[in-house]
């Protein structure tokens, strides 16, 4: 019963504590409107929810989380290279259409996510079939290379998470 009022309690807990913390008060009417509206935003919003994601595969989500985070400091240095070298590996940029394996949303989401957060590549079109992404690479020496390091290192692991 209780889950069909709040369907999604720690999604109430913060809108009602967001609206206690913007309006800088405890009184009882900002509350009782606080506690009206973490209730009934949920449920107005619910269609508009993505079908839930279940992670078949938490050990292997810390590890991709281990190598997102690794490379992310890696691609930095990488990333300095390039803006720090010469003008001919600044020139070096482009694009690269990457076929997927992948097909669940959440995960496509998630490699998107990874993408844009690691330096020097941003995820810029998903296929409306979902067969290919395209990705800008800032130092693209070979589209092989990362079409490769990209399936092996962030999709696999999203493979066997999500799917």
């Amino acid at each position: 019963m209780i889950r069909r009022i709040v369907p999604w309690p720690l999604t109430s807990l913060f809108l009602l504590a967001m609206w206690l913390l913007l309006n800088q008060t405890l009184s009882l009417g900002h509350i009782l409107l606080g506690a009206l509206l973490a209730i009934a935003v949920p449920l107005w919003t619910a269609p508009l929810r993505p079908v839930r994601a279940r992670l078949r595969r938490p050990g292997v989500a810390l590890k991709l989380l281990g190598v997102v985070i690794l490379d992310s400091v890696k691609s930095n240095f990488d990333v300095a290279r390039v803006i720090l070298g010469s003008k001919a590996r600044r020139d070096n940029s482009g694009f690269i259409r990457m076929p997927l394996a992948l097909q669940d949303s959440h995960g496509l989401t998630t490699l998107a996510l990874i993408l844009t957060a690691i330096p020097g590549t941003v995820c810029v079109e998903l296929a409306d079939d979902k067969s290919w992404l395209l990705i800008h690479v800032l130092d693209l020496n070979d589209e092989q290379y990362w079409i490769d390091t990209i399936h092996t290192r962030y999709e696999q692991p999203l493979m066997e998470i999500f799917e």
